[in-house]
């Protein structure tokens, strides 16, 4: 399904394959032989999402650019089933596993493998050929790596980080639980999803 966004619509290259159960929505570029499987969810909003030649997006991932990061994907990336990608950069030659989360601002460098329920957070930059194994977290500017039981440290790294700013313009509060006020957090969020109430269906 293609969708108009924003009164953007989706540019796909002819010789790429889009299934039917899939959704394109708002400004949303799809480069030449790239496979777009079914439950695929691709949404641009307010940046744009770019996805280059030769790509396999596979079944029921979720790429969204946001009003702050735009998505650009190269060429000959494969992003397996149940990943997540929120405006970040992955570049030429990348292999991201089933459901790997890669959030607002990180970049991964070609020829980058992230496996199985790896995650790389934040402003997180991952250098050339860069592995990060099964189910571990990729954090930092260089990225460190770390197995997803080291949570302290991951925490220690991830505050310079700041992804409460990062992903919600916010700042991040004190105490335990949760770091943001919800409050203002589901409002902001709710008042820019309203847009989607315009959208029209191609």
């Amino acid at each position: 399904m293609l969708i108009e966004h924003q009164s953007k619509r989706p540019n796909i290259d002819p010789s790429a394959y889009v299934a039917t159960t899939a959704v394109i929505c708002g400004d949303v570029t799809i480069g030449p032989r790239t496979h777009v499987s079914f439950g695929a969810v691709i949404e641009a909003h307010g940046a744009p999402v770019r996805i280059g030649a030769q790509c396999v997006l596979r079944e029921n991932l979720n790429i969204r650019s946001t009003s702050r990061n735009a998505v650009e994907i190269g060429d000959h990336v494969l992003i397996g089933p149940h990943s997540s990608l929120k405006g970040c950069v992955v570049e030429d030659e990348c292999f991201l596993a089933t459901g790997v989360k890669i959030y607002q601002g990180a970049v991964i460098r070609r020829r980058t493998e992230v496996r199985i329920d790896g995650v790389v957070h934040v402003r997180s930059v991952l250098p050339p050929d860069s592995l990060v194994p099964i189910k571990w977290v990729a954090v930092g500017d260089p990225a460190q790596l770390f197995p997803p039981d080291k949570h302290e440290d991951i925490d220690a790294v991830l505050a310079r980080m700041n992804f409460a700013e990062e992903v919600y313009g916010m700042e991040r509060q004190a105490g335990g639980g949760v770091d943001m006020d919800m409050k203002e957090l589901t409002k902001r969020v709710t008042s820019g999803l309203a847009s989607h109430r315009d959208d029209r269906e191609l």
